[in-house]
C-alpha cells in the first residue's frame, strides 16, 4: 500500500487548465482516469489527509503509484479522451457498465452492394444501419416479415445469395414476394439500396409520409379500375400498421429521444434506457454496474453518456436526451454530444407532461433490473457456496457459516430505540426467522449497550429452549425465567400464540457496527456462557471487517463474494430495523384517547366515533348513553368512562390569523 504523499506532484508542477489525468500502481498499470476542468484543483483534493477521503478514493491513490496528465483545450475534449483512456486501459477504479444481457437489433448492412436486413447481436459494425436493441429476437423478425411485403429487402446470408446467382433461380423469399431477388437480377443495385433506404426510413419513424402515399396510390389505382393494384397496396398499408402498432405511441409529439434512468444503492447501479423514435418506443436496454469509485447519479448519467454514444454519430444520437440528473458541469457534455450527432441535442430533465410519465416508466424498469441482478446472483448456488467459503476463511472459522444471524439498532434521535434480527440461511434470507426487538432496559440512545442488551436477550431466550429440550444444565440456563416471560415485538408464532423457539443458534453473529458493537455483543454471550458463536462487525463506513479483541480489521477484497454477502445481511438488517422504528412511530402519531382503553378493538371504536361523532361528545357522555352504541356492554362502557375520564382533554385548536378557538377535530 502506497503512501500517496511518496508521489505527490511538486507544488507549481500541476497546470491550471482542463485535461485528463491517469493513476497508475507499481506495475504501471493504469487503474483510474479522470478528467478535470482545472488539473491543479482536482489532482490536489487526491492528495489531502486520506482520513477526508471517499473510502473507494482512499484505496485508489493508496493502490496508485504515480499519476500523470495531459492537458487538452477544452472541457469537451477532455471527455473524448477521458472516454478513450477508460476504453483502451480499462481501469479497475473506474464505473464500467456491463449489459445484463445480449440485446439484439435489427441491422441493415448498407455497408454491402446488396443491402441486407438481419438480427445481429454485439458490438457494432461500420457501414451498418441499427434499430433496436429489442429485448427479443422474435420481435425483430416478426416485424421484418410484416414489413418485407413492403420492403422485399435480401434478407439471406450471402452463402445462399452467391448459390441462388450461380444457379440463376432464387430462394424461396423470392418466389414468395418477400424479397426483390437481386441475386438474379430482377432489380438492380440501384433500386434495391432504394428499398433498402426506404426501409430504413420507415424503421426511423419516417411513417406518416409513407403511409399517406402508399394511401394515395391505392386510391389512384381504384379509379383507374386496376382493383388488383389496389388490392395490394391495401394489403401493404394493413402490413405496415400492424408493424407501427407493435410499438405503441408514448409520445404525442413524435419526438426523437433517448431516456436515461438510474436506480442505484450504495454498491451497484442499474441504468436503463429507452429509444423513442416518431413518438414511439424503438428499443431497450440495460446495464448494471459496481460503484468502484465515488460516484453520484450525475456521475452515473455522464459515464452511462460516454458508453452510450462514444461510438455513435449522426442520427444514431437523438435531438433530445432526458436523464435523471445532469452531468456537473453539463454544457461540455451536450457540446460533446452535439458534436457527436453534427447538430444540437437537448440534454436536460424532464419536468412535466408525457415525458416525465414516460421518464417514471424507465425508472421502474431501471429498479426492476437491479432488484433482478441482485436476486440472481444471491440466488446462484455456486456464489453462495463460495461466499460462505471466503467468509470462514477470513474468520479463520472451522465451517461456512450456514446459519448467520445479523442485529442493528434503530432511533429517531434517541426516540423508539428499536432493534432487528435477520437470518441468513445458506446465504439466502430466511424471512420467517427475522425478531424485533424493543429496547427496554434503558431510556435514550446508547447503540452499544442496546447492542448488548438485544444480543442477552436473544440468547437467553436460546438456552431457555435448550433447557426445555434437556440439552443445558438448569445451573447454565441464565435467567431462564426472564426469558421465558420475554416476548418480542413482531416475533412469529405458532398456532397456539406463543413466540417461535430460538431453538437454533446461528454459526456467526454479525453486528452493524464497528469495535464497540462487537465488544458489546461477545460479551453479552460470555455472560452467558456461549462459547460457540463467533462473532464479527460490519463497519458501514469503510465496509471492514471487525473481530473482539482485535486492533486491526480483517479487510476484505472488494470483489470478494465474501463481503458481497456480508454487505448484503447488514443491509437486510438495517431495512428491517428501520422499517419497524417507522411503525412505531407511525402508531405513537396516530394514537388517540381511546387507545388507552383496554380490551376495545379497532371495530368498537369505529362504533363508537360514528355513534357520538367525535371524542369529545363520547367524554361527555354517560355509561348508560355509551351502552346504546352497538356491541358495547356496561362493563365495557364503565371502562371507557372511566379511561377519558382520567385522561387529560386535548387543549384546544387557536386559529392563529383570527384568534377564534376551533373546535375538537372530528365534531
Amino acid at each position: 500500500m502506497a503512501d500517496p504523499s511518496s508521489y505527490r506532484p511538486k507544488p507549481g508542477q500541476i497546470p491550471d487548465s482542463p485535461g485528463v489525468y491517469r493513476f497508475r500502481d507499481e506495475h504501471g498499470r493504469v487503474i483510474y482516469v479522470g478528467k478535470a476542468k482545472s488539473l491543479r484543483q482536482r489532482l490536489s483534493s487526491y492528495f489531502q489527509d486520506l482520513a477526508g477521503l471517499h473510502p473507494r478514493t482512499r484505496t485508489m491513490v493508496t493502490t496508485a503509484a504515480s499519476v500523470e496528465w495531459t492537458v487538452v483545450s477544452t472541457e469537451v475534449e477532455a471527455l473524448q479522451l477521458e472516454y478513450s483512456w477508460i476504453k483502451e486501459y480499462d481501469p479497475r477504479f473506474n464505473v464500467k457498465y456491463r449489459d445484463d444481457k445480449s440485446y439484439p437489433s435489427l441491422a441493415v448492412t448498407l455497408g454491402e452492394e446488396f443491402p441486407r436486413v438481419q438480427v445481429m447481436r454485439g458490438p457494432k459494425k461500420k457501414g451498418v444501419r441499427y434499430f433496436g436493441p429489442y429485448a427479443h429476437a422474435w420481435a425483430i423478425r416478426e416485424t421484418v416479415d410484416l414489413m418485407l411485403r413492403v420492403f422485399p429487402v435480401r434478407t439471406c446470408s450471402a452463402g445462399v445469395f452467391k448459390r441462388s446467382a450461380q444457379i440463376g433461380r432464387p430462394c424461396l423469399l423470392g418466389y414468395i414476394g418477400k424479397c426483390s431477388a437481386p441475386c438474379v437480377g430482377r432489380v438492380s443495385p440501384e433500386e434495391h439500396r432504394e428499398l433498402a433506404e426506404e426501409f430504413c426510413d420507415f424503421m426511423a419513424g419516417r411513417t406518416g409520409t409513407y403511409l399517406r402515399r402508399l394511401e394515395q396510390q391505392m386510391h389512384e389505382a381504384a379509379e383507374e379500375m386496376e382493383y388488383e393494384k389496389a388490392a395490394r397496396l391495401r394489403d401493404d398499408i394493413e402490413a405496415l400498421r400492424r408493424a407501427m402498432e407493435k410499438n405503441a405511441v408514448v409520445l404525442a409529439d413524435a419526438t426523437d429521444a433517448d431516456l436515461i434512468a438510474v436506480a442505484e444503492d450504495e454498491l451497484e447501479a442499474a441504468v436503463q434506457i429507452f429509444h423513442v423514435r416518431g413518438g414511439r418506443v424503438r428499443g431497450q436496454r440495460g446495464w448494471v454496474t459496481d460503484k468502484v469509485e465515488a460516484v453520484d447519479t450525475a456521475g452515473l448519467v455522464e459515464h452511462a453518456l460516454q458508453q452510450l454514444y462514444g461510438e455513435e454519430s449522426g442520427d444514431a444520437v437523438p435531438k433530445e436526451v432526458l436523464v435523471p440528473a445532469l452531468p456537473e458541469p453539463v454544457e461540455p457534455v451536450a457540446q460533446w454530444l452535439g458534436r457527436r450527432r453534427g447538430s444540437r441535442v437537448d440534454l436536460r430533465i424532464p419536468q412535466r407532461g408525457d415525458k416525465k410519465d414516460l421518464m417514471a416508466t424507465v425508472e421502474r424498469n431501471a429498479q426492476q433490473a437491479l432488484v433482478l441482478h441482485k436476486t440472481k446472483r444471491a440466488s446462484d448456488l455456486t456464489t453462495r457456496s463460495r461466499a460462505l467459503e471466503e467468509i470462514a476463511e477470513a474468520l479463520e472459522l472451522d465451517s461456512a457459516p450456514l446459519r448467520i444471524e445479523c442485529f442493528d439498532i434503530s432511533h429517531l434521535q434517541g426516540q423508539d430505540v428499536v432493534a432487528s434480527m435477520v437470518v441468513f440461511e445458506d446465504g439466502l434470507a430466511r424471512k420467517s426467522e427475522y425478531r424485533r426487538f424493543q429496547i427496554k432496559g434503558f431510556e435514550g440512545q446508547d447503540d452499544v449497550r442496546s447492542m448488548h442488551e438485544v444480543i442477552g436477550r436473544r440468547f437467553r431466550r436460546y438456552l431457555l429452549e435448550k433447557q426445555k429440550a434437556g440439552e443445558w444444565s438448569e445451573e447454565n440456563a441464565v435467567e431462564a425465567a426472564e426469558a421465558e416471560a420475554e416476548a418480542e415485538e413482531g416475533t412469529a408464532r405458532t398456532e397456539d400464540g406463543r413466540p417461535k423457539r430460538f431453538a437454533y443458534p446461528p454459526q456467526l453473529v454479525v453486528v452493524d457496527g464497528g469495535q464497540p458493537q462487537v465488544a458489546a455483543a461477545r460479551r453479552a454471550l460470555d455472560e452467558l456462557g456461549i462459547d460457540d458463536v463467533v462473532v464479527c462487525g460490519l463497519a458501514k463506513r469503510l465496509e471492514e471487517v471487525w473481530l473482539p479483541g482485535e486492533d486491526d480489521p480483517v479487510v476484505l477484497p472488494r470483489t470478494s463474494e465474501g463481503l458481497y454477502l456480508l454487505q448484503r445481511v447488514r443491509d437486510e438488517a438495517h431495512r428491517f430495523a428501520i422499517a419497524y422504528q417507522r411503525s412505531k412511530r407511525t402508531k405513537t402519531l396516530k394514537a388517540g384517547p381511546l387507545d388507552a382503553v383496554p380490551g376495545l378493538g379497532e371495530t368498537r371504536k369505529k362504533a363508537l366515533l360514528k355513534h357520538f361523532g367525535s371524542v369529545k361528545r363520547l367524554r361527555a357522555a354517560t355509561v348508560e348513553q355509551i351502552c346504546e352504541t352497538p356491541g358495547i356492554g356496561r362493563k365495557t362502557a364503565e371502562t371507557i368512562a372511566a379511561a377519558l375520564a382520567a385522561a387529560a382533554p386535548p387543549a384546544p385548536a387557536v386559529n392563529t390569523a383570527t384568534g377564534e378557538i376551533m373546535e375538537e377535530a372530528g365534531e
